[in-house]
């Protein structure tokens, strides 16, 4: 059966453009957690029912759609993740399992082969997506917003793959030699209970031997990803500033993130993809995982006297200067770096202070996306921490030179005796899961407990702070590189153009694939897909429509090898 069908109509102008239809409609559809999950349900019930509508135009024959309800025991399961955005905010509990996921979940495609008692191929990605959502737009042979890169664009791929595969099947009379499936799964970004509900599901796993999970991988197959588990510290203590505090639990998290790094000795991971990402400080930020790009703080003198502040203005500019310095030197100056994307610097200034009646305002800047993008990209938290660090070493210099005493606070919060800081922390499979949570929660509180001797306090920082890890918590995966369906897939991508040469190696980032490839350490798990990690999460999130196009039909041709789709005989 000539193959080159399959080429010419990946390549062709139609269906690119019906690539795009779809990317659009479902990325029109705003899928960001939210605490009313009737209307989170009717959000992702849309996006199935577009998906169904193409999925029934693909017209493959023997294949039928159905949504699989949430099963609640996830909940007994070490990989579940409270679904904390079902909170009020208001400092309520997140909803249980039953209430979290009445009227949720997820959607298959199941096609049965020739031999429905062997298992085949099975294809995964999700629909939900990351604060804040952004629309979506066309802009030539790209669409941008939210999801349009993780992980709409790649859920597109796997669709127009199954058009792809069924028109070269009914054009030479072929059939599936084996069952394949296709998963649209729910929260993947919050914590993977959408694929973790697929992974303990017999009847779905009994299907496949081989799945790959779609994400951001610029187009390559990965064997292994590296885990990830995101933080949670809180804590109030009164008469203490607890803002200040968390400069210095940063510089301790920080310290025992790059210690993780430097002990991260894999052959799969020999760029050692182990970063520590601060998202969320009281009020600023969106997503523990979402680099933070604004957080700004005051240095408040009491008294504030006008002439005095006027005349302390360069000493205050001289300090935060050599704290910024300090981060410079770790994360580099991405003042002076071009993003590709703009054609401007990543980052315009690093901060901005102005003079204010109680003092200064110090707002600084970063740049956002992905934590697993963090060296390309511009943490304002780290670098804020590390600024007034600065300013609290020389509190004294400061005081005399403005003539009262000098403070930091955090701004548009209240409370500055209550911490709330959030953020994630990246890992290899050289380090177990718990042994990481318990490394982090250490360096929490040795940080918390130098500013409290700093400062003259007597309490210890267990009494009153805590570190959690209710959300994501992923452990890391290595599968083999020189497994029969990784060997499949590389012939695949490089008949479809995409594959480099390159060896395989793990992916800098956790996603749904762990939970598969512990659930299942019988089958292959890969990952890999269209699209840039660079533009993940980040307010340039994007899709090159031809890219697209491309890894939809290297999808095809790894469905049938992998599938052993046969034409008929004859």
């Amino acid at each position: 059966m000539d193959m080159q069908m399959i080429t010419r109509s990946a390549r062709s102008p139609e269906f690119r453009e019906r690539l795009a239809a779809l990317l659009m409609d479902i990325c029109a559809v705003d899928t960001t957690p939210v605490a009313n999950v009737e209307a989170l349900a009717a959000a992702e019930a849309r996006v199935f029912a577009r998906i169904e509508r193409e999925l029934g135009l693909a017209g493959l024959a023997g294949a039928r759609t159905l949504r699989k309800p949430i099963d609640p025991a996830i909940a007994g399961h070490p990989y579940y993740s409270k679904p904390y955005y079902t909170s009020d905010g208001a400092g309520g509990a997140p909803l249980d399992v039953a209430g979290a996921y009445a009227g949720r979940c997820n959607l298959l495609f199941q096609a049965d082969g020739e031999r429905p008692d062997l298992p085949g191929l099975a294809l995964n990605a999700h629909i939900d997506v990351v604060r804040p959502y952004i629309p979506p737009r066309r802009e030539g042979a790209t669409v941008c917003g939210r999801g349009s890169c993780d992980d709409k664009g790649p859920l597109v791929a796997i669709v127009g793959a199954l058009s792809l595969v069924s028109d070269w099947l009914q054009d030479g009379g072929g059939s599936l030699g084996r069952n394949l499936t296709a998963m649209f799964v729910i929260d993947e970004e919050m914590g993977g209970n959408g694929s973790l509900s697929l992974a303990l599901d017999d009847d779905v796993n009994r299907r496949y031997d081989t799945l790959l999970v779609l994400e951001c991988t610029s187009g390559v197959i990965h064997p292994a990803n590296r885990g990830a588990v995101w933080y949670k510290v809180e804590g109030r203590l009164p008469g203490a500033n607890l803002f200040e505090a968390s400069a210095y639990i940063y510089a301790e998290v920080e310290r025992e993130g790059r210690a993780i790094k430097a002990e991260s000795r894999h052959p799969l991971f020999a760029h050692r993809p182990v970063q520590t990402c601060h998202g969320i400080l009281g009020g600023f930020g969106e997503h523990p995982s979402r680099i933070n790009g604004r957080v700004a703080f005051d240095v408040v003198v009491d008294p504030a006297v006008p002439d005095r502040l006027e005349k302390a203005r360069d000493l205050v500019a001289d300090v935060l200067e050599s704290g910024l310095a300090e981060y410079i030197g770790v994360y580099g100056d991405k003042t002076k770096v071009t993003d590709p994307q703009t054609g401007r610097p990543k980052v315009a200034t690093h901060y901005d202070l102005e003079r204010t009646s109680t003092g200064y305002s110090v707002v600084v800047h970063g740049s956002t996306g992905h934590m697993g993008s963090i060296l390309l990209n511009d943490g304002a938290i780290t670098k804020m921490a590390s600024m007034a660090r600065a300013a609290m070493a020389s509190r004294a210099a400061l005081e005399r030179r403005c003539g009262g005493t000098v403070s930091l606070a955090l701004q548009d919060w209240n409370d500055q005796a209550r911490l709330v800081m959030e953020g994630g922390q990246g890992f290899l499979p050289t380090h177990e899961l718990p042994e990481v949570q318990r490394r982090l929660a250490d360096a929490v509180m040795r940080g918390a407990g130098s500013y409290l001797r700093m400062a003259g306090r007597a309490e210890r920082p267990e009494a009153f702070l805590s570190v959690t890890y209710d959300k994501l918590h992923n452990a890391a995966f290595a599968g083999d590189p020189d497994a029969e369906a990784a060997l499949d897939a590389v012939e695949a991508a490089q008949q479809a153009s995409i594959w480099d040469g390159a060896p395989l190696r793990g992916w800098d980032v956790s996603c749904d694939s762990r939970i598969f490839a512990h659930e299942r350490p019988d089958a292959t798990v890969l990952t890999g897909g269209p699209g840039h990690l660079v533009h993940a999460h980040s307010d340039g999130e994007q899709m090159d429509l031809d890219e697209l196009a491309r890894f939809a039909e290297f999808l095809a041709y790894f469905i049938i090898k992998r599938s052993q789709a046969e034409p008929a005989a004859g």
